[in-house]
């Protein structure tokens, strides 16, 4: 730590001061009893993060599981759409946020479920971004929850700074897909996530190929996979694959991720349940 630390991480340059790491956690909400978090990050957008945040919540719900999600990309928030949400959020008689509750039961909590209009651009700085994602950890009432996953923004910047700091996170999934800058971009993920002591629970390939509905040949459209070098590069214990599906696409468009009947995730969800 510098001498001349102000204790504000978010505008530190100093990559491996270990204060970051020190700051208290914020309180939940006094009626919220969440068990098990879980944060889904990527380097960059565009990779699917949304996708497999979805898609593992599916998968714990169908355990047996109470589960929640707390879409933390605020500026970017896409988790109503992909459960086929078009409702808002409401209060109890204290003022105090309930979350959506979706048809199987995953209870959401998301920007978008307060806006007036899903489409409106949320314009707002980093502080009151970060602020935002607080709150829905401390004024929303989760009631009893087993994992809650984070659908985190894209980059190593203020939001997942402040759940790393102030959420009690205990395993993070790093999405990517396969061209090669974005697997220098998840480096820079997991090097986060060791700098703030969190381990990685494992890694999912978004796009990895496109299988022939006719041949059954799988196409690498994006190029030669590199999801195993890396996790054994950073000695991460389980990989996933999620192809380019139609049939996947058609299941979330009709009425949101709870069909999806595949089981690209499902090893990646035994390992969470076993080790986070």
């Amino acid at each position: 730590m510098s001498e001349q630390c102000t204790h504000d991480c978010g505008s530190c340059a100093t990559s491996d001061c270990q204060e970051r790491t020190k700051i208290p956690m914020e309180k939940g909400n006094p009626d919220s009893h969440i068990k098990k978090v879980i944060a889904v990050v990527s380097g960059k957008g565009g990779v699917g993060k949304t996708l497999v945040t979805s898609m593992l919540a599916v998968i714990m719900r169908r355990r047996g599981f109470n589960v929640g999600v707390l879409d933390a990309d605020i500026t970017g928030p896409s988790i109503p759409k992909a459960f086929g949400i078009d409702k808002k959020a409401a209060c109890d008689a204290k003022g105090t946020i309930l979350p959506v509750t979706t048809k199987t039961g995953i209870k959401l909590m998301s920007v978008n479920l307060l806006l007036e209009n899903a489409t409106d651009p949320v314009v707002w700085r980093g502080p009151i971004i970060s602020g935002v994602v607080k709150q829905f950890w401390n004024e929303v009432i989760w009631g009893d929850i087993d994992y809650m996953f984070v659908d985190m923004p894209p980059g190593t910047g203020d939001v997942p700074l402040t759940v790393f700091q102030s959420l009690p996170v205990d395993g993070i999934v790093i999405v990517t897909s396969p061209q090669d800058l974005v697997g220098m971009i998840v480096e820079k993920a997991v090097k986060m996530a060791s700098m703030m002591n969190k381990p990685v629970l494992g890694i999912v390939e978004n796009m990895a190929y496109f299988k022939c509905p006719n041949c059954g040949e799988k196409h690498k459209i994006f190029g030669e996979s590199n999801v195993a070098s890396l996790a054994g590069f950073y000695n991460i214990h389980e990989t996933a694959q999620i192809p380019l599906d139609p049939a996947l696409a058609a299941e979330c468009d009709k009425d949101g991720i709870e069909n999806f009947a595949n089981d690209y995730l499902n090893l990646l969800a035994a390992y969470i349940e076993q080790n986070a």
